[in-house]
């Protein structure tokens, strides 16, 4: 997403980018976010006690049920709780190598959240309560789609946070990375939840993790970052034409115009999605907003996606994938009592 004129937190390429391509296999270097591609594991990776790792070749509806044990708390009778929104240590075993660059941890549904000693609590929290709502939209204390939690927890999805853009420069992914963790997302405080009507970009990177390495992995016919796939066909069409690389010129009549030539294809059908979905629930609409974002996403309502990209509508509408229905507000209740649905 290119920023507005009064955003101006958009980080621009360094030297630290340079060694981050060396360890992070296949990166997706865009404006502030880092996409790991996923090196698919030929096996699930199951931490059973905290010191060791056992690997199982197991059903998914199995390793559904072991992959949430470490994020989920249980009563007597073995029902989900909900998970606890707590900041905490990083936990020592597995999640060593990430020890030596954070100090801060979050657990959501298996989702990890890792942030640095100067990322302010409050900062790390509201990143993770947005997770939570994005994973369980009725908040009922369970994942809405079971199948994209599995997933990420499979792949040991992880959000990592910094005090500022800059504090990325100090992060060497050399000790993960030799680990097979891969599949991260940055973020920074400075842009979570920064209030001043500035925009929280928490909406943005947790659904970047979330779509690429949930939802792409479990249905990657249709939500794949590949050409061919449904996701990638209605992008197309939004960006008037099939372009591997950032066109000079948009075609006319294209309404998904990215002009960051560092965000290749794969990247592109990330960042559309994440239009198409909070236009849908209602994050863009306002008037001044629109108006920001005009030059590179045009559909910026619920009604003006559902008539002007129909595909991905019915894609994001389909109970099949159960898709949120309510933009995340930063509160996480667990209640089970449903807030009102967004957008229409």
């Amino acid at each position: 997403m290119k920023l507005s004129r009064g955003e101006g937190d958009k980080i621009k390429t360094r030297a630290a980018t340079e060694r981050w391509r060396v360890f992070v296999r296949s990166p997706i270097i865009v404006r502030k976010e880092i996409l790991f591609q996923l090196s698919v594991k030929p096996q699930w990776e199951v931490p059973l006690m905290p010191q060791k790792v056992f690997s199982f070749r197991l059903p998914s509806a199995v390793f559904m049920v072991i992959g949430l044990l470490p994020s989920l708390v249980f009563t007597q009778d073995g029902k989900s709780s909900g998970v606890e929104l707590i900041v905490r240590g990083v936990p020592a075993g597995r999640l060593d190598p990430f020890r030596k660059s954070f100090r801060k941890y979050v657990n959501v549904f298996g989702v990890h959240v890792f942030a640095t000693e100067k990322t302010p609590d409050s900062k790390v929290l509201h990143a993770a309560t947005i997770m939570a709502e994005y994973l369980d939209n009725d908040e009922d204390g369970k994942p809405d789609n079971p199948l994209v939690v599995e997933a990420l927890a499979a792949r040991d999805a992880f959000l990592m946070m910094t005090a500022t853009d800059r504090g990325l420069d100090r992060i060497d992914p050399e000790g993960w990375r030799k680990e097979g963790f891969h599949a991260g997302q940055f973020q920074h405080a400075e842009e979570t939840n920064p209030g001043r009507g500035r925009f929280d970009a928490s909406l943005e990177e947790v659904l970047h993790l979330i779509t690429q390495h949930g939802y792409g992995n479990v249905y990657p016919r249709v939500f794949g970052d590949r050409k061919g796939t449904e996701l990638a066909r209605c992008l197309d069409k939004a960006r008037g034409g099939h372009f591997t690389r950032v066109p000079k010129r948009y075609p006319r009549g294209a309404w998904f115009t990215y002009d960051d030539r560092s965000c290749e294809y794969r990247c592109q059908t990330q960042e559309y999605i994440y239009w198409a979905l909070t236009s849908l629930l209602g994050a863009q609409q306002d008037p001044d907003r629109c108006e920001e974002i005009s030059r590179e996403w045009r559909l910026c309502t619920p009604r003006a996606l559902k008539a002007g990209d129909p595909g991905i509508y019915s894609l994001l509408k389909n109970p099949k994938y159960k898709f949120p229905e309510v933009l995340p507000d930063g509160t996480y209740r667990k209640s089970g009592a449903k807030k009102k649905r967004s957008g229409s």
